[in-house]
């Protein structure tokens, strides 16, 4: 390959990286197709890797790119004989992407079309997947991981959810600020998987990922700029803002997975978890207690507990029974099963841990193998422990995790 076709695929591959979700999102708002703005860029990166390497990478590539779709798409729609197409300047999009975010009630042009995906039109359910896909860039199957559905269904969910934008003629159009609370709970929703998705990569190393952690909370500080008065806003900024003070002691000199509880709290970022304390602390005097809130204060609990070696985890119980009344999460109920363990002992955590066979969305979620593992293990339930310990082994990804439950594994089971 040579130094030009080598940095036209570079180019490439770190726009797709950095501004796909950006790319289908401005095409979306003015098409109201979501899956033909896909397919149209996906077009725009293929003329990419073909032009490039013979005229040079052009100066702005995203706005090629936009460009190039945007013809794309007419091409498109006029072969399906649609009616009502009407050519809009493409030099006026290029400029909207070469001149960056727009002005006016939302500061930043991303975070103003998660808004507009948000439309109450669309299903509530899917509306945060949405966002995933169309603005921040994800696939169906992580976005289903992080729903704990399979990609096949969430797949059809989303193709359902473009068809009815398309069919229905949802104007996919940044909303007026008094639009906004009603549209908050999806765009806070996405906003976290994605950071979550980013933070699942401990070590810092995968760039697309420490991207996505950075973007995520740089869009959720914007939210709690924008709507200061919503305390879930700021509930969601703290907890992020706590799980990211701790990024730097989750691995060892030896790039070995370290867990909370044996974390160095010297390596925690004391200035972000400061920043975290004083937002949590704002929303609570608000007097409306949310899901992220909640989240955030059992992350509070963590820290006071680490920092002191006073033993918390009645609170942390309290907390996480707010937690699951108001999501029913079993994410929820895996990390409620645990921090009772640790107040009543190994069984009483596994009673109250969820059944995976009463509710399938578990089968292959890792975490729960991992905290079944642990607790048989403590419970002298060998046999058990060595099944469960196999299976989160085998479902995680991670090496380094994988090689942490293989120790654990070995040293419970002697």
């Amino acid at each position: 390959m040579t130094d030009v076709a080598a940095q036209a695929r570079e180019t490439a591959e770190a726009v797709a990286r950095r501004s796909y979700g950006k790319l289908v999102a401005f095409l979306a708002s003015r098409t109201r197709d979501v899956a033909a703005a896909e397919d149209a860029l996906s077009e725009a990166f293929a003329s990419a890797l073909a032009d490039w390497p013979l005229k040079g990478v052009p100066s702005n590539p995203e706005a090629w790119l936009m460009t190039v779709a945007r013809r794309k798409w007419i091409d498109a729609d006029r072969h399906r004989q649609r009616s009502g197409v009407v050519d809009e300047d493409l030099d006026q999009i290029a400029a909207v992407i070469s001149a960056g975010p727009e002005g006016g009630e939302i500061p930043d042009r991303r975070l103003a079309l998660m808004f507009a995906c948000a439309h109450p039109a669309i299903e509530a359910s899917v509306r945060s997947p949405l966002i995933l896909q169309a603005i921040v860039g994800l696939d169906a199957a992580t976005i289903a991981s992080a729903f704990l559905t399979s990609p096949a269904a969430m797949s059809k969910r989303l193709v359902r959810a473009k068809t009815k934008i398309r069919e229905a003629g949802i104007p996919l159009v940044v909303p007026e600020r008094a639009e906004l609370a009603s549209r908050l709970e999806a765009v806070l929703e996405a906003i976290y998987a994605a950071f979550t998705e980013g933070w699942s990569d401990a070590a810092g190393t995968d760039t697309q990922r420490r991207d996505l952690t950075g973007e995520a909370l740089f869009l959720a500080g914007l939210v709690a700029e924008l709507l200061p008065h919503e305390s879930e806003a700021l509930g969601l900024l703290a907890l992020m803002l706590h799980a990211e003070a701790r990024r730097r002691a989750r691995r060892n000199q030896r790039g070995e997975y370290v867990p909370l509880a044996h974390q160095e709290v010297a390596l925690w970022d004391g200035p972000m978890i400061a920043h975290a304390e004083a937002l949590l602390t704002r929303a609570s005097r608000m007097g409306a207690i949310g899901r992220y809130q909640l989240e955030a204060a059992v992350q509070s609990a963590h820290v006071a507990r680490c920092r002191t070696g006073n033993p918390n985890w009645e609170q942390v119980v309290v907390i996480y029974d707010a937690l699951l009344e108001i999501t029913e999460s079993p994410v929820v109920a895996i990390n409620r099963a645990l921090a009772v363990a640790e107040v009543a002992g190994p069984q009483a955590g596994l009673d109250a841990l969820p059944d995976a066979d009463g509710d399938t969305r578990l089968k292959e979620y890792q975490p729960y193998w991992a905290a079944r593992a642990e607790l048989l293990a403590r419970a002298a339930r060998d046999d058990e422990a060595q099944h469960a310990y196999d299976l989160a082994i085998g479902l995680e990804a991670d090496p380094a995790i994988r090689e942490f439950l293989e120790g654990r594994r070995a040293a419970r089971l002697k």
